[in-house]
């Protein structure tokens, strides 16, 4: 902004009104399953209620023949599509590129975890559909299940041959001898073991998806819940169907929250846009909520044993991790970076620690499928740093206010490299902590819990810090670490003849306001209103 211009009401950091807010709040806002095509059908699914087993057989005749039935798909009908894919690869610490089932749309002779598609059927409605799918008679050689991460390499049942201990990779990261010799000089070592519980993503909006595929132009449009619709057409064209960029189109319309879990490629896209070339018509699919427990990917679900090691000061020498990180049946689409690149490389966190080795198994276990949730790898991270610090604070007698400012990077020391091959640009931290406790009167807490405790009550307090990493770049380094497709954006900002201004970008709002965020900051930079922004 030019020196000489006064602060726009409209630009970065003025309050305003978030222009997409009223069709949003009005319901004139569109969702997928807002969305219908003419001459559709729809889809139901019968999943597995089984967690691991072989499927003998499948009896749809009954399914085929109810009220309103148009087809039954099943793997068979599937069988010329490559699997979901994987979008990162990970090597072991022996070299060895991780194991990498095929993830099949429909279960290939096998199923894996409860509420894997084994058919899908095409009715006339959604009540049909669900009806006829109870129809479906299926014959399970139950086999035993592997859903503990401690003993998912000896419980001899492995989910795929190509991972007899069920391991898809074991990774390291640090430098295991520094860290090795920190520990040997230390004064002190606080340990901790514990689990980073599995959870599930409910977004108020259910995933919902329509295939629609034109035979006179030999194209498919999907028209799916997704935050990220250009991976889509990227992984479900070259890598599912074969297909060309060109020959599929992603519509990606408003989006009810996504948390993570609607990045992913998931088989019910590729299911509806094949049912519809195979049934000459549109078919849509939408989630219920019980669907979607056992189907949307979940997050976290780690085991760990952590020790930190201190000097006879309660300064911090080294950091020592071995987890195991439960990846579900299958590779969702970023399920080995979370772990790994966007975990390991945050355990440094905010503090000096001169050393730090993490050595992380990447486990399959009969489960629905772990990726990317709220975070991804970065509150795993935080979660296993800070409860050992606050251990080492209660340890030490440092407490858990002044364990931290001993151990915090000075402001003066940025740029800092951490030894886990991050470099922080800039930073001050006491001052942070600082104001957190002014602001929370953390002084004054002794007073208020006893005024508690005098009426019966209990009253806690407690300290966090943590280091986010977002927007991993560039493309270069992002494909140097594993990653399958490069990690970037375009935008095209177009100054119109009649004086407004377009702005178009590859970024997908799923809640946080672009429509606004957008046209504020090219208001700002242009010194236009607002208004005059698309």
């Amino acid at each position: 902004m030019p020196q000489d211009q006064a602060p726009r009401e409209d630009g970065i950091g003025e309050a305003m009104k978030r222009r997409e807010d009223f069709r949003l709040l009005t319901g004139k806002g569109q969702y997928v399953d807002d969305i219908d095509r003419p001459g559709q059908l729809y889809a139901s699914f019968l999943r597995s209620s089984v967690a691991h087993g072989n499927i003998r057989s499948i009896d749809a005749s009954a399914a085929e023949s109810a009220p309103g039935v148009v087809k039954v798909l099943t793997s068979a009908d599937y069988t010329a599509f490559g699997g979901l894919p994987c979008g990162w690869l990970v090597h072991s610490k022996d070299g060895s590129p991780m194991a990498e089932p095929k993830h099949p749309i429909l279960a290939e002779g096998k199923v894996r975890h409860v509420g894997e598609i084994i058919a899908g059927v095409i009715a006339e409605s959604p009540e049909l559909a669900r009806d006829a799918a109870e129809l479906i008679e299926v014959d399970i050689e139950e086999l035993p299940a592997v859903v503990d991460l401690a003993t998912a390499d000896s419980i001899g049942s492995a989910l795929h041959e190509e991972a007899p201990q069920n391991f898809s990779f074991d990774w390291e990261h640090g430098d295991k001898d520094a860290t090795e010799a920190a520990f040997a000089k230390a004064d002190r070592v606080v340990s901790l073991d514990f689990s980073n519980n599995r959870l599930a993503p409910n977004p108020m909006e259910p995933r919902a998806a329509i295939g629609d595929y034109d035979v006179g132009r030999d194209e498919y449009t999907l028209y799916t819940t997704t935050q990220n619709p250009h991976l889509i057409r990227l992984l479900m064209g070259a890598f599912v169907m074969g297909l060309p960029e060109n020959k599929l189109r992603i519509v990606a319309p408003d989006v009810g929250g996504g948390f993570g879990a609607k990045i992913y490629h998931y088989a019910e896209e590729a299911f509806v846009a094949h049912a519809s070339r195979v049934v000459g018509r549109p078919v849509k699919w939408t989630s219920d909520r019980s669907e979607a427990f056992i189907s949307d990917a979940h997050g976290r679900d780690h085991v760990s044993h952590a020790e930190l090691a201190l000097d006879k000061d309660g300064h911090f020498l080294g950091l020592r991790v071995d987890t195991r990180a439960n990846l579900g049946a299958y590779l969702s689409t970023f399920a080995s970076s979370v772990p790994t690149y966007l975990h390991g490389t945050l355990l440094a966190g905010q503090y000096r620690t001169p050393a730090i080795y993490i050595n992380l198994k990447g486990v399959f276990t009969n489960t629905v499928p772990v990726d990317a949730y709220r975070g991804a790898g970065r509150p795993e991270a935080t979660y296993l740093v800070e409860r050992l610090v606050e251990k080492a604070g209660v340890e030490t007698g440092l407490g858990a206010v002044e364990i931290r400012r001993r151990n915090f990077i000075d402001k003066d020391a940025f740029p800092y490299a951490t030894p886990v091959g991050l470099e922080y640009d800039t930073g001050d931290f006491h001052a942070l902590l600082d104001k957190a406790l002014e602001l929370s009167d953390y002084d004054g807490f002794a007073a208020r819990r006893a005024a508690s405790e005098a009426k019966g009550l209990r009253r806690g307090i407690g300290l966090s810090c943590y280091i986010e990493a977002c927007g991993l770049a560039p493309s270069a380094m992002a494909g140097a670490l594993g990653a399958r497709a490069g990690l970037y954006d375009a935008a095209v900002v177009r100054v119109n003849p009649t004086s407004s201004i377009t702005v178009m970008t590859g970024a997908h709002a799923h809640g946080q306001g672009h429509e606004t965020t957008f046209a504020q900051l090219v208001s700002d930079r242009l010194g236009v209103p607002a208004d005059s922004v698309d």
